[in-house]
């Protein structure tokens, strides 16, 4: 069996970037936790716990001597605020195409354009986008919801979360065309998650079966999936390799591996290493 590794598998920038404040933050001492998961990785949440950092889930259960570290999706504006006002101590490691993407609706809605969001309405990036809209907005999922949700505006502004597909923006931009006068882009997904997806779909389209490992809780690891699932006629989404079938590897020539910018390198070799085993004892 051939196993393809596609490019750019696992950590991404900015959740390398998250990773090493909280670590270095945490081994400063002190209380310190993180407002949400740090990252959409259960794995390296438990990790991270082992090590006496531990997730509050909202700001009201923040106590006055913790230290907060915001999580690499960011936080809502107003969650920030409090904190401040509350005087807790706070690192933040948001990452910086997040942040980009909170200036620039902040810059939008303050040039008086209607926002209109493409992401994943639950997702704790979108909420914190969104926190920095105060002309309206509206959150769409796909181009379809744009016929929906979205009316007519004289001026729209369109941004994306930072992970998504940029096919599947482009047909929410057509889509936004005929709903406004003036209609302003400012694409906000990140150079990483354009690589990523293209390194994944070559992988794909020479593999007999995929692997597309991280999170289940990771909204860019589904969008691997879904993106590979297209293409390749055997594709699973997996944590770890304990969810890997041997019986699907029967027959199997080219087994392609891709992984979430969550995703960290111990799982993706773990899944490698279980793998060549079962090459080994075929």
């Amino acid at each position: 069996m051939n196993i393809i590794v596609a490019d750019y598998s696992g950590f991404c920038f900015g959740v390398e970037r998250a990773i090493k404040i909280v670590e270095e933050t945490s081994d400063k001492g002190g209380r310190v936790y993180t407002l949400g998961p740090i990252i959409h990785n259960p794995q390296l949440v438990k990790k991270l716990e082992e090590k006496g950092v531990n997730v509050k889930k909202s700001v009201e259960d923040v106590e006055k001597d913790d230290v907060v570290v915001i999580r690499s999706h960011g936080i809502p504006k107003q969650h920030m605020d409090k904190l401040k006002d509350n005087k807790i101590s706070v690192v933040d490691a948001t990452c910086p195409f997040v942040t980009r993407a909170q200036r620039q609706v902040s810059i939008l809605s303050s040039s008086g354009y209607f926002l209109v969001v493409f992401g994943e309405k639950e997702h704790p990036e979108v909420k914190g986008i969104v926190s920095y809209a105060n002309n309206g907005f509206v959150v769409v999922e796909n181009s379809d919801e744009v016929e929906r949700y979205v009316g007519f505006h004289d001026k729209i502004g369109v941004v994306a979360q930072t992970t998504q597909n940029k096919a599947k923006f482009d047909m929410v931009v057509d889509a936004l065309k005929s709903k406004c006068n003036e209609l302003k882009i400012v694409n906000t997904i990140c150079n990483a998650t354009d690589q990523r997806q293209e390194a994944a779909k070559k992988v794909a389209l020479i593999s007999d079966i995929m692997y597309v490992i991280g999170g289940k809780n990771s909204g860019n690891t589904t969008r691997l999936y879904e993106i590979c699932k297209d293409i390749c006629p055997k594709v699973f989404h997996i944590e770890t390799k304990d969810e890997i079938d041997k019986s699907d590897l029967i027959g199997v020539e080219n087994i392609g591996i891709t992984a979430g910018a969550s995703t960290p390198k111990f799982l993706i070799d773990e899944v490698i290493e279980f793998l060549k085993e079962v090459e080994h004892a075929g």
